[in-house]
């Protein structure tokens, strides 16, 4: 993640929509979730929510598929994704103009 949102420029993702998605067996979920969300807030991206932290839990594909809670977080992301995507597209073909964002400005404090 560090070397792709470094090599791709602001402007490819700015104004796109992102969710992160973690899976575990137990712990550390929310950790790392955390962390991926950060990528998508420094790029100026959209960040779409469920009703829950977007995990799941298991050691396998089949024990995620047990996990009822997790896979209905996913089902309510998967709609929530799709929404906001034809929600910007209806927005866009009535007119409605995307945000134009600013250069970046970069600040060094070390004088």
């Amino acid at each position: 993640m560090d070397r792709l949102f470094y090599s791709v420029p602001k402007a490819r993702l700015a104004g796109k929509f992102g969710a992160s998605i973690v899976s575990c067996r137990r712990g550390g979920s929310t950790a790392a979730f955390e962390r991926l969300n950060q990528y998508f807030l420094m790029e100026n991206m959209h960040v779409v929510a469920s009703q829950y932290w977007n995990q799941v839990h298991g050691s396998n594909a089949e024990q995620v598929r047990q996990d009822e809670e997790g896979m209905q977080t996913m089902r309510t992301l998967a709609a929530n994704m799709a929404f906001l995507i034809h929600a910007k597209q209806k927005a866009l073909e009535s007119g409605l103009e995307q945000p134009v964002y600013e250069k970046s400005v970069f600040t060094n404090f070390i004088r």
